[in-house]
């Protein structure tokens, strides 16, 4: 049987291309879009891209509908349906103006991948996602153990993402130079972590606590004077592995080398947590808690927008919009409590906009509040 079409590979390659170098996509976002094409082209017996037909594009999201995940074994979510169905229909935009295919296919093709709007609906909506509360963090750091250098880089681990809201890649390739305890800050530079989009910006300590501040000064303090470690050398080094006595692997101490990835990290949240008896949230949704924390502690738009660069947001709204989704029991709180005094607090929105520096907002409120 055909496991491929020698055209299509030729042609597929250079759009992968493409997305890397022309749409600067990362790795793994080209991963998924190679993945939706050898999935499409399975369905399709491995057919010259060149005979693609608009019918083929709903067989195939009535193939998609009726599977389960190569993966789980469960019937695919709609959001997964969702992305591979997108994938798809902007690479056959992207081979409709292609030497060779200009002929054979039509753009108008491409929207067969559409969902219909309530699946699309379904797949985009927005979900609230469980988020630990900044007691519940320190409840668990309260309650880890610092006995050995492996356990003091654990807590000071937990303590240093709730301190600053670095994500765990960033976290796994932080080095000593980058943490300033004086000025009270992390340097994120791209040059050496692993941040988002290769953004370098500057992270102050967030006010979550002297006890929790003090943690991660002494795990400072325990590498740069007991360890006499350098600059260079890492913030969280990877654990030590060595033969035992039973000639088994066991950990003996920490390494002087980083992390390769974040999956370290994340099983250090896990043991923390189960050990503390509560729920396993990951080091990602400790973000979450301290953008809900600066809705309660910032007073005017410019503490925000400070608090919003402070997680290495270029935009208050990607704050507001991707962090700052308020808690059911939270939501109900508020709107009781404005049923109770018969009005909401005063804001001054053209201020607030202005401060924002966003002229869009403007209108989306002033569409709100004539009820469009």
């Amino acid at each position: 049987m055909t496991k491929h079409n020698p055209k299509n590979e030729r042609i597929k390659r250079q759009y992968l291309a493409y997305l890397r170098e022309a749409e600067r996509r990362g790795e793994a976002t080209v991963d998924a879009v190679a993945a939706a094409l050898a999935r499409f082209e399975s369905y399709n017996r491995f057919r010259d891209f060149k005979t693609f037909h608009h019918e083929q594009a709903i067989a195939f999201k009535r193939h998609l509908a009726e599977h389960d995940s190569q993966a789980t074994g469960a019937q695919l979510s709609k959001a997964t349906q969702y992305a591979m169905l997108a994938h798809l229909k902007r690479f056959f935009r992207w081979l409709a103006g292609q030497p060779g295919y200009k002929s054979s296919l039509c753009y108008s093709d491409a929207e067969y991948f559409n969902l219909p709007d309530k699946d699309g609906r379904i797949a985009t909506a927005r979900r609230l996602r469980p988020v630990p509360t900044l007691e519940q963090i320190r409840h668990v750091i309260a309650t880890m153990p610092a006995s050995n250098d492996v356990e003091k880089r654990n807590r000071a681990l937990v303590a240093f993402a709730l301190l600053t809201g670095a994500r765990d890649s960033a976290i796994a390739s932080l080095k000593l130079k980058h943490v300033d305890l004086a000025a009270g800050c992390v340097h994120q530079d791209a040059r050496d972590v692993k941040t988002k989009n290769s953004k370098t910006f500057t992270t102050f300590f967030f006010p979550v606590g002297d006890d929790i501040r003090q943690i991660v000064a002494d795990w400072v303090g325990f590498l740069r004077q007991d360890r006499l470690w350098g600059n260079d050398d890492p913030l969280f080094p990877r654990t030590k592995v060595s033969v035992g006595a039973n000639r088994c692997f066991t950990a003996v101490g920490l390494d002087r080398a980083h992390w390769s990835n974040a999956t370290p990290i994340r099983d250090v949240f896990k043991q923390a947590f189960a050990a503390a008896g509560l729920p396993y949230f990951n080091p990602h949704s400790f973000r979450n808690t301290l953008v809900a924390l600066g809705e309660r502690l910032c007073q005017s738009p410019e503490a925000f927008k400070a608090w919003s660069q402070n997680l290495g947001h270029e935009g208050v709204l990607t704050t507001f919009l991707s962090y700052g989704s308020v808690a059911t029991a939270r939501q109900g709180e508020i709107i009781h409590g404005m049923c109770n005094t018969g009005s909401a607090l005063p804001v001054d929105w053209k201020a607030l906009v202005q401060r924002l520096q966003h002229p869009d907002v403007l209108q989306v409120i002033s569409a709100a509040r004539d009820g469009r």
